[in-house]
């Protein structure tokens, strides 16, 4: 038995795949204690893991800071990280003293968790819920303008906020440090080594377990009429617009059309609806896209693996840099199509591409196939439980 203390950001497409993992940990006979928000308390209990809240060292924002986090500012991200760790020093201390884990499960970008562990000569094991991204797989990052704005201008900010980490013994020399991949740290990746790019170049302490789902559904697309499926996530999600255009797309279409909004936008203030479209604030989406025939999506990491593994191809619409990369990467696969206009006539254009040129579908059950070969979470705990793995060198790169 090992005990296995889990950290993630407040968020939920960092926080999901990790629970999957910690439910197996839990089966396999390991204490593990997951430090988390209170948004997230019941999912991790249901785990079997003993939660414990950290909401108390969540800071007030201001207006600007709340505007940075929503449009996904690498900047402000990188800002309240570092505010946080700061604020849960203290506590973590005793927490470390008092739990004495074995290993560290932490999400990549949650520094409190990865700094810790450091600090405090824990082996760790480190959870990314998009890419893993080295000097050639960064090759599929492009930044907006403003987006590379931010980089640059919100760099002395972050710089003078290292250095108050540095003054409480954590161990970073620089902004890049803590939350780039490297071949010498223990990761989780979820998906497979195929679809990863440049998978190749990753050395054999990376896991690629494929989509981290409590779903037990299957691909089934047998039935009816073709189901299109949209939604964008739990972070830029307030797009009333777009979901308008995608009502208006499929009104006229043989298709049934639904639409997952989140909180940000009132289902009722997208009526009159036609009767082939419906609006949910939200669904189980595994279960969803195991029947689905077309995915208009944003692109998130967790979305997309889960659309592959459901096989279900995609109209993409990815919104940040991130998104972009693993957009490119379904597009190249063949199991999407990027939506370059969105209007009402680009979308029903999109869609009716995608499920009228059955080389999407092929393309997304082919992958689907290897997805499903990956070892999953039980793949995912028993290399936690392996932690740390031994170098087998550098992995093999290319120019």
């Amino acid at each position: 038995m090992k005990r296995v203390a889990c950290f993630c950001i407040p968020a939920h497409g960092h926080t999901n795949p990790m629970l999957p993992v910690a439910a197996a940990l839990v089966r396999r006979g390991n204490a593990v204690r997951f430090w988390s928000f209170d948004a997230f308390e019941e999912r991790i209990r249901a785990t079997g893991a003993e939660y414990v809240s950290c909401d108390r060292f969540l800071c007030d924002l201001t207006r600007r800071e709340e505007a940075g986090l929503k449009r996904v500012s690498v900047t402000e991200m990188t800002l309240q990280d570092i505010r946080i760790t700061l604020s849960m020093d203290g506590f973590l201390e005793e927490e470390f003293r008092a739990f004495r884990p074995d290993v560290v499960f932490t999400d990549s970008v949650c520094f409190w968790g990865k700094l810790n562990a450091i600090k405090h000569g824990v082996p760790m094991v480190v959870s990314t819920s998009t890419f893993a991204f080295n000097r050639l797989s960064a090759r599929y990052l492009r930044h907006s303008p403003g987006e590379t704005a931010d980089l640059i201008l919100g760099l002395p900010r972050v710089i003078r906020a290292m250095k108050a980490l540095g003054s409480k013994g954590y161990p970073v020399s620089n902004p890049l440090a803590l939350i780039a991949s490297d071949n010498d740290t223990d990761t989780v990746v979820y998906t497979s080594r195929g679809f990863q790019p440049y998978g190749e170049s990753f050395s054999d302490r990376y896991a690629f377990v494929g989509p981290s789902v409590f779903s037990r559904a299957v691909p089934d697309k047998g039935g009816g009429r073709p189901l299109v499926y949209i939604a964008l996530g739990t972070v830029i999600n307030d797009r009333p617009d777009f979901y308008r255009n995608c009502i208006a797309a499929l009104g006229d279409l043989e298709v049934d059309g639904l639409i997952v909004c989140g909180n940000a936008v009132d289902p009722q203030a997208l009526e009159p609806l036609p009767e082939n479209v419906r609006v949910l604030p939200r669904v189980d989406q595994p279960e969803v896209l195991s029947r689905v025939d077309a995915f208009i999506t944003h692109c998130g990491m967790n979305s997309v693996s889960e659309s592959l593994y459901m096989a279900a191809p995609m109209v993409l619409y990815p919104q940040t840099g991130e998104q972009k990369a693993v957009a490119r990467r379904v597009a190249e696969v063949g199991a999407g199509l990027l939506l370059e206009d969105d209007s009402v006539d680009g979308i029903r254009r999109a869609v009716k591409r995608v499920l009228g040129e059955p080389a999407f579908a092929r393309a997304a059950a082919a992958c689907s196939r290897e997805l499903r070969a990956c070892p999953g979470p039980e793949g995912a705990a028993a290399f936690i439980e392996g932690a740390p793995h031994a170098s087998a060198g550098e992995a093999p790169s290319r120019p």
